[in-house]
């Protein structure tokens, strides 16, 4: 039972990328179709917050505590750098880059988050213990291993071929977007500011972690605190989609893949991902959350080879080896700290018990072991 217990967050968070490297496929298709990915963002809280509010009330209605103005501003907080700051921006920083850049640059949202957390002490770092040799070694490895995946290529190792592009079959279909005249927002390059939003976008990601792990030790009630932080999401996020596109067909969801883009990232990568991550996060730390990001880019590689016609490299298994040899360092690092807190309660709780225990095992090793003296 105990192992069942310590493998959940580990599972939860496997869920967590799992959907959100869904996410990405649907975003792909999206912007295929023509869609305004700011009016994907508003969307998708507003479809999160629409599953996430009966479920908040019903299952949590007998034990949820009252609602504070704390808790609200922490809930406004979280969904302003989570939501609101870190998406666009990410979305505007992809737009002056490419998309290999942006997903590369996400992959600092672990040493992001050890940081910050180091300076809210939800995380502790003391150079000469083992497990926080192992966080640090394990963070590092992890980005490196992201990193090459993302920017290393190497022969290529497919070990199927799959024939589907869904990107190229919604691309032919809506072709006359391309035709009309309307300017890819993607073709004005500056890497200077690219990369600026992106790090900037990296940097709200993982404040909202860590915002998140304040929420969840405030207000412990998983799915009341999710659907607080999409409502206050999805306001934030339409009123700034409405700054830039007013524009009525960007707005209007017909029975098509902007429907299942929105109906999915609000469903599924919002409501049931975010709920997950909150667990996780009340469990284990917004540290041991953040490390399994760069778990993102490798399904995100299996998924664009399966269904974008998108092949596999030398460098996405090399990549996936030192993302998982970091996974396990952090894992053991966090591991021992949880071990040595343990005893350390299991210690005060029996001061007693553990001084007699002592005696009686000093006396024990000295009979087993009788003194030097005698013995010669």
């Amino acid at each position: 039972m105990a192992a069942c217990a310590g493998a959940g967050p580990v599972l939860g968070m496997v869920v967590f990328q799992i959907l959100f490297a869904g996410l990405n496929i649907f975003y792909k298709l999206a912007v295929s179709d023509g869609m305004d990915l700011r009016v994907l963002i508003a969307y998708r809280y507003l479809f999160a917050s629409a599953f996430l509010a009966p479920l908040a009330y019903f299952l949590e209605r007998k034990n949820r505590t009252k609602l504070t103005w704390r808790v609200l501003i922490l809930s406004f907080a979280c969904g302003l750098s989570g939501g609101t700051v870190a998406q666009n921006l990410y979305i505007a920083g992809m737009k002056f880059t490419s998309a290999t850049f942006a997903s590369a640059t996400t992959n600092l949202l672990p040493a992001w988050t050890f940081v910050i957390a180091l300076a809210f002490r939800y995380e502790r770092l003391d150079i000469h213990a083992f497990s926080s040799q192992a966080k640090v070694t394990g963070t590092l490895l992890g980005i490196g291993g992201a990193m090459l995946l993302t920017f290393y290529k190497g022969v290529d190792i497919t070990p199927w071929h799959s024939h589907l592009n869904l990107v190229a079959t919604l691309a032919q279909r809506h072709h006359h977007h391309h035709l009309d005249g309307h300017v890819d927002a993607t073709a004005t390059t500056n890497y200077a500011m690219g990369s600026l939003l992106c790090v900037s976008s990296c940097f709200f990601y993982a404040l909202w972690i860590v915002v998140q792990a304040k929420l969840s030790n405030e207000y412990p009630f998983h799915y009341s605190s999710t659907a607080l932080m999409c409502i206050m999401t999805s306001l934030q996020s339409a009123v700034f989609a409405l700054c830039f596109d007013r524009d009525a067909s960007q707005w209007r969801l017909k029975f098509n893949i902007r429907l299942l883009s929105c109906a999915y990232s609000g469903i599924f990568a919002s409501g049931v991902a975010l709920v997950i991550m909150a667990w996780c996060v009340k469990q284990r730390g917004p540290l041991f959350v953040s490390v399994f990001s760069p778990l993102m880019l490798l399904m995100v590689a299996v998924l664009s080879s399966l269904l974008l016609g998108e092949k596999l490299h030398l460098g996405t298994a090399l990549g996936a080896v030192l993302i998982v040899m970091g996974l396990y360092a952090v894992l053991w690092g966090k591991g021992r700290e949880a071990a040595a807190e343990a005893a350390k309660v299991s210690v005060s709780d029996h001061p007693a018990t553990t001084r007699d225990r002592e005696e009686d095992d000093k006396q024990h090793v000295s009979v087993l072991v009788p003194p030097v003296a005698n013995s010669i």
